[in-house]
């Protein structure tokens, strides 16, 4: 994989927030851009680190830039929560947790990149700290309630009922897998969320954001990116992937690295 590869560092933080502390890994590869602000991945419903598997190794040494995940509270390796999240879920990330991360590990600017409720959140963080976020990649986010998703979230249900299945949610959050399932399925079908949309914040992301969605998202319509890429202030590039489910980065990775470099100006060639 070349001596760049071998030289990539990683570090592991606790950050104290209410409630508990969230689980971080940092990402560095070794020649970075000059000034280069780290990218900070926000992960979807069902996520955690462990589940970007090998995407932020290979994406710090894309961009050039520090890369950092973490477990939002009650996911991965951070502490757990007993208590159902509220309908404002995603305007407390922007909130709270992560100008946490943000202070803990002690940047100013960062860009964001964001795969499908962490895409919301992205957008939401951006609106929050326009003076300080420089890019947003949302990818497979959802920008309101549709029909498509709610079905594809009845399936996953159907799904996550056999314990086979089940397992492998228990292998990324342990004893935590029944709270992360439900704090997903339940919370979206409520009746009471129905009406949740973006698009109250879109006007307020002025940074430039890159917006993918794959044709054959098992969640969401194309009518989801194509809101976000019209709704923002800033420049906005949209890209529907085509023959590509809800998790592009997995699916397409190369695809994804290439265009995430280019779109933050610092393609690392043949690294990706």
């Amino acid at each position: 994989m070349g001596a760049a590869a071998e030289l990539i560092t990683r570090a592991e933080h606790r950050v104290p927030v209410p409630g508990g502390s969230l689980f971080v890994r940092e990402w560095t590869p070794p020649l970075l851009v000059d000034g280069a602000s780290p990218v900070v991945l926000l992960h979807d419903s069902l996520g955690s680190v462990e589940l970007w598997r090998g995407f932020p190794e290979r994406l710090a040494r894309a961009v050039r830039r520090p890369v950092i995940a973490y477990d939002r509270l009650g996911f991965g390796q951070s502490s757990a929560r007993h208590d159902p999240p509220s309908l404002r879920f995603i305007d407390e990330e922007a909130e709270l947790y992560f100008p946490a991360v943000r202070e803990a590990l002690g940047f100013s600017d960062f860009s964001l990149f964001g795969h499908s409720v962490g895409g919301g959140m992205s957008l939401v963080i951006a609106a929050a700290m326009p003076d300080y976020c420089q890019h947003v990649v949302s990818e497979s986010a959802q920008s309101f309630i549709e029909p498509h998703t709610l079905d594809g979230i009845r399936a996953a249900k159907v799904q996550f009922a056999n314990p086979a299945a089940f397992a492998k949610l228990t292998r990324y959050h342990g004893q935590k897998a029944q709270w992360v399932l439900d704090a997903w399925t339940d919370t979206w079908m409520l009746p009471a969320f129905a009406n949740w949309t973006l698009d109250p914040y879109l006007s307020g992301v002025r940074c430039p954001t890159l917006v993918i969605h794959g044709d054959a998202d098992e969640f969401g319509s194309v009518e989801f990116p194509r809101r976000i890429a019209c709704g923002v202030q800033g420049m906005s590039q949209l890209e529907i992937i085509n023959g590509c489910g809800h998790v592009p980065h997995r699916e397409q990775p190369e695809r994804i690295l290439s265009l995430v470099a280019d779109f933050l100006g610092e393609r690392a060639r043949g690294a990706i």
